[in-house]
C-alpha cells in the first residue's frame, strides 16, 4: 500500500491498544498538529484508524479578573472603605469612593454589586454598610483566588464571573486516534511512503515530473483554524444605514466638535444655567481654556432671552446668567449643539427655508450604567426648517423614517422640554419583551430658541437613540451587549445590518 509520508508516519505512531491524541502523534512524528489532523482524517476515511472526539473546557482570567484577584473586588474594597470611614454608620458616597481608591468604571461596578451582595444600601448619596456582612465569604472573590492559583471552579459562581467579564471559557475538541484491524493489517503487509505534492507548479509542468508524482487529496471536511478578520461594528453599520435613509429623505449631514462651549450645548437651547442637567453630576466639564470664537451679538441676544424672554409676552428665567459659564468647555450631552451652530448661521452661513439637516454622532452623559443607559452613546439628531410646520409633520417624518427599518408601532407621549413646545417623547415596542421603550425626544423649537438665532420660521427637531433603534430592530435587551467593555463579541461578529 502506498500512502503519503504524513499518513505513513501517523500510522506507524498510532497504537491498536492505546488511544493517542493529535498532540501526542504530532510530537511522535515531529509534524505540525494541523498536518497530523489532516492525515488522521484521511486515514479514518480509508478505514485504517478510528477517531474519538471529546470536548474539554478551560477557564482563563481576563486582565480585569487578574487585577481583582490581586487587589480585591471593587464592591469588597468599597465595603471595607465604608466600614473604616464611618465605623458602621452611613458615610457620604464621595468620601467612601475616595478612600477606596476606586476610579473610572470600577466605581459603577462597585456600586452596582454593593447592594446585590448585601454589603449595605445606598440612599440619598450615602453608603450605609451592613456590619454583619462577611466579605471574606464572598464566593466570587474566593473563585477568583482559586483560578489565579490554577485550581478549578464550577457552578453558578463561574457563570457570574463570566457575566462580569472576569473570566473567559475556552472549549477545545480533543481527538484520540486508535488503529483499526484494517490499519494493523496494512502495517503488517507493509506500507510504502509515496512522494506527494499538494499543488501543480510551473516547474513540474516544464520538467514533466507531474506525470510521476502523486497529488495529495484535499479533505474539504477537515477542521481548520478559524480566521476572524476585522469588520465594521454593528453600531457603525446601523449609523451608515440611518445616514442612507435620511439622505434619501432629503437631509444634509451636520458635523461639529465633540467638546464644545456650554453656550452651544445648552444656552442657545434656552436651558437655564441653574438647570440640574447642567451641574457636574450630569455633564463632563473639561479643564481647558474657554471658547473665544462666539459672536458677541449672538451672546447678547441669548443672554437677553434668558433674562427677559422673547416678544411682548415673553418672560425669561430671572436667574443669574454668566458669560464665563457659557464659554466654558464640556463634552456635548446631545448633538443639538450642532443644530444651534447651523441654525445660527455660524457654521455654514445664513440659511433660507426650507432646510433639512441631520447628524449621527456620539454624545456623553454622566448617567448610571444599566441595560438602556451608557456614559456615551450615539444620537440621531435632525431638524427641518420651513414655513407653517406642525406636530403632524413631525409625526409623519418619524413614521416614514422608522418604516425603513420595519418599525411601525410608534407611540407618542406629551413631554416638557425647555427648548421645544409642544414636545413629545417617542416609544417603540420591543420585539422580544413586548415592552414600550423610549427611543427619542422631539418637538417644535420655541421662540426663545429661534429668535436669538435669527430664525423667523418654524423648526421641528428631534434627538433619537441609535442604540435603542438597534434594540427594536434585533431584539437586544441590553445596550451593553453591543457597546462598551461588556459587549458580546460573538454577537458583534455574527450580526449584520440589513440594507
Amino acid at each position: 500500500m502506498r500512502l503519503p509520508e504524513s499518513q505513513v508516519a501517523v500510522l506507524n505512531a498510532a497504537s491498536a491498544t492505546d488511544e493517542r491524541t493529535i498532540a501526542q502523534l504530532a510530537e511522535a512524528t515531529d509534524q505540525k498538529p494541523e498536518t497530523v489532523t489532516g492525515a488522521v482524517f484521511d486515514l479514518r476515511d480509508e478505514g485504517l484508524v478510528s477517531v474519538a472526539e471529546t470536548t474539554a473546557e478551560s477557564v482563563e482570567l481576563t486582565d480585569e479578573g487578574v487585577e481583582y484577584a490581586d487587589e480585591g473586588l471593587p464592591e469588597v474594597r468599597l465595603y471595607r472603605a465604608a466600614l473604616d470611614a464611618g465605623d458602621g454608620d452611613a458615610v457620604p458616597m464621595g468620601q467612601v469612593i475616595g478612600a477606596s481608591s476606586l476610579g473610572g468604571p470600577q466605581v459603577d461596578i462597585a456600586l452596582s454589586n454593593f447592594a446585590r451582595k448585601g454589603y449595605g444600601h445606598i440612599d440619598s448619596g450615602e453608603l450605609a454598610p451592613d456590619a454583619d456582612a462577611d466579605p471574606d465569604a464572598d464566593e466570587e472573590a474566593a473563585a477568583l483566588a482559586a483560578l489565579a492559583a490554577g485550581e478549578s471552579v464550577d457552578g453558578d459562581v463561574l457563570d457570574q464571573l463570566e457575566s462580569r467579564n472576569l473570566v473567559v471559557r475556552h472549549e477545545r475538541t480533543i481527538r484520540a486516534v486508535t488503529l483499526t484491524d484494517e490499519g494493523v493489517t496494512a502495517l503488517m503487509e507493509g506500507v510504502e511512503a509515496a512522494e506527494t505534492v499538494d499543488r501543480l507548479t510551473p516547474e513540474l509542468l516544464t520538467s514533466g515530473e507531474w506525470e510521476d508524482v502523486e497529488f495529495t487529496e484535499y479533505n474539504v471536511e477537515a477542521d481548520a483554524p478559524e480566521a476572524r478578520g476585522g469588520k465594521k461594528h454593528i453600531l457603525r453599520q446601523t449609523a451608515d444605514r440611518v445616514k442612507d435613509v435620511l439622505t434619501g429623505m432629503g437631509f444634509a449631514e451636520m458635523e461639529g466638535p465633540h467638546a464644545d462651549a456650554d453656550f452651544w450645548i445648552n444656552d442657545c437651547l434656552f436651558m437655564p444655567q441653574d438647570h440640574p442637567a447642567r451641574t457636574h453630576w450630569d455633564r463632563f466639564a473639561l479643564d481647558v481654556p474657554p471658547m473665544e470664537d462666539i459672536p458677541e451679538d449672538l451672546i447678547d441676544r441669548v443672554r437677553d432671552a434668558h433674562l427677559n424672554g422673547v416678544g411682548e409676552d415673553g418672560d425669561g428665567y430671572h436667574s443669574p446668567w454668566s458669560e464665563d459659564f457659557a464659554r466654558a468647555i464640556a463634552l456635548r450631552g446631545h448633538t443639538t449643539s450642532l443644530s444651534m451652530r447651523y441654525l445660527s448661521g455660524h457654521e455654514v452661513g445664513e440659511l433660507e427655508p426650507p432646510q433639512r439637516y441631520f447628524s449621527v454622532e456620539k454624545v456623553y452623559r454622566n448617567d448610571t450604567l444599566d441595560p438602556t443607559h451608557l456614559l456615551e452613546f450615539y444620537q440621531i439628531e435632525g431638524w427641518v426648517m420651513a414655513e407653517d410646520l406642525s406636530v403632524r409633520d413631525l409625526m409623519g417624518t418619524f413614521e416614514e423614517f422608522y418604516s425603513h427599518f420595519g418599525i411601525t408601532d410608534i407611540q407618542f407621549k406629551p413631554h416638557y422640554n425647555p427648548y421645544t413646545e409642544p414636545s413629545f417623547e417617542l416609544f417603540g415596542r420591543h420585539p422580544e419583551t413586548g415592552e414600550l421603550i423610549e427611543i427619542g425626544n422631539s418637538g417644535m423649537f420655541r421662540e426663545e430658541v429661534l429668535r436669538p438665532l435669527g430664525v423667523e420660521c418654524d423648526v421641528m427637531a428631534w434627538g433619537l437613540a441609535l442604540e435603542r433603534l438597534l434594540m427594536l430592530m434585533y431584539g437586544f435587551d441590553d445596550i451593553r451587549d453591543v457597546h462598551g467593555t461588556l459587549c458580546d463579541l460573538d454577537l458583534l461578529r455574527e450580526t449584520e445590518v440589513l440594507k
